[in-house]
């Protein structure tokens, strides 16, 4: 079925602002039936969960809904489906969580292509038990980070590897799947960071080898929350601090305090409009297959038409094309302009392309971009050619006027 952008378009009431929107990879916009679930759940009683009053079992729907809707989006299981404040938020609970085992002598994997939030929580746990931090670096100049990188880092001691499945910042996907099989072989765990993947291609935990999967709803035409996807059975071994009158059942046991009802609402609608992206019948994961399968196509023609037309522009250079998989992200800087002064001249043109590491400190560090890091323009389910090219325009007067000689 062929995807219809402008179909996509007429529901996302940000757009009526006029601005072409690439800052996707920070946060997408939001179309009207998520609104609508939030605001809803909103004028709707509702109540602590339970089964005695229709404001307790309102409340009691909304969140399984939401954990069945997450799990038709990733392949995975309701009962191992949590949510929390923000994927860095869950992901700082588990590692304080899984690090109650750890000691000196083990180690843990980190990779410098990863956006900090699957960086800092597995170091500071690491250092609060005395275990060894061991980093796998990646290419440069592919921007790609191969499986023998983290491979030659896997010991008997290793606990844990933390690695992205897409750059946040380059957009390069590592072969996760391998890189599990790998993991699994040293008796390690494996958790993956989800977050810049899962608004562009279809997710299977299973598949992927996964152990953890953290990603984030506002990513995906969703609000601003975190989800963390995880077999129950290993769930049911980690013990995170709770109060003590919280329940001990898994995943409850992971989700501190009253959950955000109509921000799972709104994720529940998220997951629904994905689905929905193109007319198709039977299950949901089913419409998801079809929807995202159209999704991926539609964002390549468009990541080729900008790649091809950026390379066209004297000036232009470009970070970590990988070669493997990429998710429809391009980095870039102009000669002789600040990132920042790029970003805010584009801005000026009605062109949201931001410029900066974007929490991928280590990344663009690695890249010689230091702490400042360059244009990041992310395609989205809303992104038309004429958004494309707009900022093509941009990047094109914005280039000739780097050049332009000083008046005598």
């Amino acid at each position: 079925m062929a995807y219809d952008v402008a179909a996509v378009r007429a529901h996302f009431p940000a757009l009526d602002e006029g601005a072409a929107h690439f800052d996707g990879p920070g946060g997408s916009q939001v179309p009207e039936p998520v609104a609508e679930a939030v605001a809803g759940a909103l004028r709707a009683a509702v109540s602590n969960r339970g089964a005695e009053t229709a404001a307790e079992r309102r409340a009691d729907g909304i969140v399984a809904e939401a954990r069945q809707a997450m799990a038709d989006l990733l392949g995975a299981t309701p009962g191992g489906v949590v949510f929390g404040r923000s994927m860095t938020q869950l992901t700082y609970d588990m590692a304080r969580a899984l690090a109650k085992e750890w000691g000196p002598g083990d180690e843990v994997v980190v990779t410098t292509l990863d956006h900090d939030a699957n960086i800092r929580p597995w170091v500071h746990a690491a250092e609060a038990r005395g275990v060894t931090v061991r980093r796998a670096d990646f290419d440069p100049e592919s921007g790609e980070l191969s499986v023998d990188t983290i491979a030659h880092l896997l010991g008997g001691r290793t606990r844990l590897v933390a690695v992205t499945a897409a750059s946040n910042l380059l957009g390069s996907r590592p072969d996760i799947s391998a890189i599990a099989e790998r993991v699994h072989a040293a008796g390690a765990l494996l958790y993956v960071d989800g977050v810049h993947l899962t608004p562009h291609s279809l997710v299977d935990v299973g598949r992927l080898g996964a152990d953890f999967y953290a990603c984030s709803p506002y990513k995906f035409l969703g609000p601003h929350l975190g989800v963390l996807a995880a077999d129950p059975g290993l769930l049911e071994s980690v013990h995170p601090d709770k109060l003590l009158p919280a329940t001990d059942a898994v995943p409850e046991r992971f989700e501190l305090g009253t959950l955000p009802y109509e921000l799972l609402a709104g994720t529940t609608a998220a997951v629904d409009f994905l689905a929905g992206l193109v007319p198709g019948e039977g299950t949901r994961r089913e419409r998801l297959e079809g929807s995202m399968a159209a999704l991926e196509e539609h964002e390549r023609i468009l990541l080729e038409r900008l790649d091809a037309g950026l390379a066209e522009i004297a000036g232009v250079t470009f970070y970590g094309a990988a070669s493997r998989a990429r998710t429809p992200t391009t980095l870039f800087s102009v000669d002789h302009v600040r990132s920042a002064d790029a970003y805010r001249f584009l801005a000026e043109r009605g062109v949201n392309a931001p410029a900066g590491s974007f929490y991928a400190l280590e990344c663009s560090r690695r890249l010689g971009l230091g702490d400042t890091g360059a244009i990041r323009a992310g395609i989205a389910p809303y992104t038309d050619e004429s958004d494309v090219d707009r900022l093509l325009k941009g990047v094109q007067e914005l280039a000739g006027e780097a050049v332009r000689p000083e008046p005598a």
